[in-house]
C-alpha cells in the first residue's frame, strides 16, 4: 500500500510477529508473517505488541472435554477445506506463509489480513486436491484482520463447514488447525479448550507506532503456532467456529512442524502456558460477505491497494519518513528520508496509524495532495498519482 521499511534478510515461510501482553509476561505473536504493508503503512513482521483487555463474563460448558476429543478425526473433516497461503513480499525481499479456509467451490478463500499484508504475489495450495493456484485479494478489513482471496482457475474445491460461533462456550473442546511453521503438507493439529470469550487485544507496531484493536475474540489454550493464522478453530464435530489469529506462548517459535499428524506429537492435550485467539467465524463470514458483494465502507477496502512508497515512524509533528521506494509516487513528489508527512488531501496525518487509515480509502490511480515538512523545517506540498502496490 504505501510504506516500505528497510529490506530485512531473506526469510522462509512462517515469519513471526512478537507481541507483549499488557496483563502478563507472555510473548504473543500474530500467527503468520506476511509483513504489514497496509494502506500506505508497513508494519514489520516483528516487534508487534498485544494488549489484552480484561476478561468479559462467560458461561461454563460441560460438553466434550479435550481429553476425550479425537483431534485427528476432527482435522480429517476440516483439512480438505483448508489451503496453504504463500506470499512474496517483493519490497522486503522476503517470503511468508499462512493458512486460509475455502468458502466456495470456485475458490473464494477466507484468511487474516496480516497473512497477505504486504504481499506482491500470492500462491495458494489447496489441501483437498493438492493443486496450487495464483490468488488475488478481493478486499480486506484491517480493523478486523480479515481478507478474502479469489483463486484463479479454481473449481470443484472442498469447503469448510461453519458452526454458529455465538453458541461457543467456555470449556468447549476445540482444535486449532493450520500451516504451523509455514512448512505446508498435512495441516498441524493443536487441541485445547475455550478459556474465555469476547476478548480484545491491541496489536501495535513498535517501529511505526501504527496499531489496531481486535475485539470479540475467542480465547483458547490450544498450542497454535506461527503459520496457523487464517486457519480453522474447529469444534468436536469438525465444524469451524473461529479463524486462528494470534497466540501467546512461553517458547520461541521456529520453522518446524511441531504438532503435524504422524510426527512425534499430535498435541491432543492443551499446552501449559499456551494462549491463542480466534476471530469468531460468524464475525469473519459477515465481513467476507460484504467483501464478496463489493461493498466498501470506512473499514472495508475493496480491490487493489494504493501505494505511496515510504516507510514512516511516529513523531509529535506527524509521520517521519524513514525510507522512500525508488520510483514510487512519494519519490516523484519530492519526499525524502527525514521529512515529516503532515497531511493528505487536506486531512491531518498525526501518526502512522492515521496515515494507514487514510490510505485505505484510496485506490491505484487516485490523485492525492501530500503536505510535509522538509528537513530544513520548510512546508512543502505535492500532488501524486497513487500506484498499484502490495496488499493491505
Amino acid at each position: 500500500m504505501s510504506y516500505y521499511p528497510p529490506p530485512p534478510p531473506q526469510r522462509t515461510a512462517g515469519p513471526l510477529r512478537t507481541l507483549g501482553l499488557v496483563l502478563g509476561a507472555l510473548a504473543l505473536t500474530l500467527l503468520v508473517g506476511a509483513g504489514f504493508f497496509v494502506g500506505s503503512l508497513h508494519h514489520t513482521s516483528s516487534n508487534r505488541s498485544l494488549g489484552l483487555a480484561p476478561d468479559s463474563g462467560t458461561s461454563q460448558n460441560t460438553g466434550t472435554s479435550v481429553q476425550s476429543l479425537d483431534a485427528g478425526a476432527v482435522a480429517e473433516k476440516v483439512d480438505p477445506g483448508l489451503v496453504d497461503v504463500n506470499t512474496t513480499l517483493g519490497y522486503q525481499n522476503a517470503q511468508a506463509a499462512g493458512t486460509g479456509m475455502v468458502l466456495t467451490a470456485d475458490g473464494i478463500v477466507l484468511t487474516n489480513n496480516h497473512v497477505v499484508e504486504g504481499a506482491t504475489s500470492i500462491s495458494v495450495t489447496d489441501i483437498g486436491n493438492g493443486k496450487t493456484y495464483q490468488a488475488t485479494v478481493l478486499g480486506y478489513d484491517r480493523t478486523e484482520d480479515v481478507a478474502v482471496l479469489q483463486l484463479k482457475g479454481a473449481s470443484g474445491l472442498k469447503t469448510i463447514t461453519a458452526a454458529d460461533s455465538s453458541k461457543v462456550a467456555v470449556g468447549d473442546a476445540v482444535v486449532g488447525i493450520g500451516n504451523a511453521g509455514g512448512t505446508g503438507g498435512t495441516p498441524s493439529v493443536a487441541a485445547g479448550t475455550v478459556t474465555a470469550l469476547d476478548q480484545s487485544i491491541t496489536a501495535s507496531d513498535e517501529s511505526s507506532g501504527s496499531s489496531e484493536q481486535l475485539e470479540g475474540l475467542i480465547q483458547v489454550n490450544a498450542n497454535i503456532q506461527s503459520g496457523d493464522s487464517g486457519g480453522a478453530l474447529a469444534n468436536s464435530n469438525g465444524q469451524v467456529v473461529g479463524m486462528n489469529t494470534a497466540a501467546s506462548t512461553g517458547y520461541q517459535f521456529g520453522g518446524g512442524r511441531a504438532g503435524h499428524r504422524g510426527e512425534q506429537s499430535q498435541q491432543q492435550s492443551q499446552s501449559a502456558g499456551a494462549t491463542g485467539y480466534a476471530i469468531p467465524i460468524n464475525q469473519a463470514l459477515g465481513i467476507a460477505t460484504q467483501i464478496e458483494a463489493g461493498n466498501a465502507s470506512n473499514t472495508v477496502h475493496i480491490g487493489s491497494s494504493a501505494f505511496l512508497g515510504v516507510s514512516v515512524t511516529d513523531s509529535q509533528e506527524g509521520a517521519v519518513v524513514q525510507q522512500v521506494v525508488s520510483g514510487a509516487p512519494a519519490e516523484e513528489a519530492g519526499l525524502a528520508a527525514g521529512d515529516v508527512l503532515t497531511g493528505i488531501n487536506g486531512k491531518t496525518v498525526d501518526s502512522a496509524t492515521t496515515l494507514t487509515t487514510l490510505m485505505d480509502g484510496f485506490h491505484p490511480g487516485d490523485k492525492v495532495t501530500l503536505t510535509w515538512t522538509d528537513q530544513s523545517g520548510a512546508a512543502q506540498s505535492g500532488t501524486v498519482t497513487l500506484a498499484d502496490g502490495p496488499v493491505g
